[in-house]
């Protein structure tokens, strides 16, 4: 005779099933969603406590379902981190003294350009399909027929990046998107055909198109500086004012996708922030984004339940003065 019943048909289930035979639901779908709750808060902060956690996780599931197989991931890349030592430096370098330490940084830059150009890739893969290309073409015109084409040019390009920065981050994941769809005088956007298992992954999604908006927004700046083009000032200028809106915290908003990953503590630091940037620069936009912050805070109370994701706090927490120190520093020619 089965021992228990299934909460989601009312079966019966024998006590050693795993999953309902009639509706499949998980016999444990209860503690699996505490153990992953208690895995995930843990990685961040102590990798030797998730692994066990993981484990009891993974004992609980049938062997050929998506959730065992995300697991068994999650186990082994916690197992190679904890393999990984830090090699010895040799005592040539030892000597070198802040020689070695000029070497290094040298050699970082290499990597970093290795990196671009490897995102550079990337961002000529939407250029491919004609619906992004020709919707692109039809938000350029649009912006030509107000601004001229250098303008309209440059600021849709910066769009593309941003939006890029999403598809990159979806493809990090290994979650399947279309390529990034315009709409004249309002954006684009990005579809995804897979969801984020969590709101941590969620947040680097929609928090990776400010990054790479960032990005774009900082080399028209210097182009700018350099070129001493007004021009390219004013794009550098409405790329870091649409990246900044992005990251209100609401609704579908890249804010509002990163703010989900915050715990309470963690978006207080964020909306103080926003309010000191607005008080500092004076610009309009950091008080809706404060107002927004406000709202999630102390209204929604959407805050996430496990510590909160650290990367995303500091990825928000970067963005917001670097796109601050963009408005505030940079002058158009009257």
């Amino acid at each position: 005779m089965a021992e228990r019943f299934c909460a989601g048909c009312g079966q019966g289930v024998d006590a050693l099933a795993l999953n309902c035979p009639s509706c499949h639901r998980l016999t444990h779908a209860d503690r699996l969603e505490e153990l992953t709750r208690e895995a995930q808060a843990c990685e961040a902060n102590d990798q030797g406590k998730a692994l066990p956690l993981w484990r009891e996780a993974l004992a609980l599931l049938p062997g050929e379902s998506k959730q065992a197989a995300f697991i068994q991931g999650r186990i082994a890349e916690l197992q190679a981190r904890a393999s990984e030592k830090p090699p010895e430096k040799p005592a040539w370098i030892k000597g070198l003294g802040p020689f070695a330490a000029i070497g290094l940084a040298v050699w970082k830059f290499k990597a970093l350009l290795l990196i671009a150009l490897t995102k550079g890739k990337v961002l000529l893969l939407g250029l491919g399909k004609l619906n992004t290309l020709f919707s692109m073409l039809a938000s350029i015109a649009l912006y030509w027929s107000l601004y001229g084409w250098q303008f309209a040019a440059g600021f849709i390009g910066g769009i593309y990046v941003h939006e890029m920065g999403h598809v990159w981050a979806l493809r990090a994941l290994g979650l399947r998107a279309s390529a990034p769809m315009f709409i004249p005088g309002f954006g684009a956007f990005v579809s995804l055909y897979d969801s984020p298992a969590n709101v941590r992954d969620d947040a680097r999604i929609g928090l990776a198109g400010p990054l790479w908006g960032a990005a774009a927004g900082v080399v028209f700046w210097v182009i700018g500086l350099l070129t001493g083009s007004g021009l390219w000032l004013a794009v550098a200028r409405s790329t870091a004012l649409i990246n900044l809106f992005n990251l209100t915290p609401v609704w579908q908003l890249d804010g509002g996708r990163g703010f989900r990953a915050l715990a309470f503590p963690q978006r207080l630091a964020v909306g103080g922030l926003m309010l000191v940037l607005w008080m500092v620069t004076g610009e309009g936009l950091f008080f809706i984004l404060t107002l927004g912050a406000a709202f999630r805070i102390f209204w929604q109370k959407d805050h996430a339940e496990y510590p909160g994701d650290q990367a995303t706090l500091v990825q928000f927490g970067g963005l917001l003065p670097l796109f601050g120190a963009m408005l505030g520093l940079i002058a158009l020619p009257r």
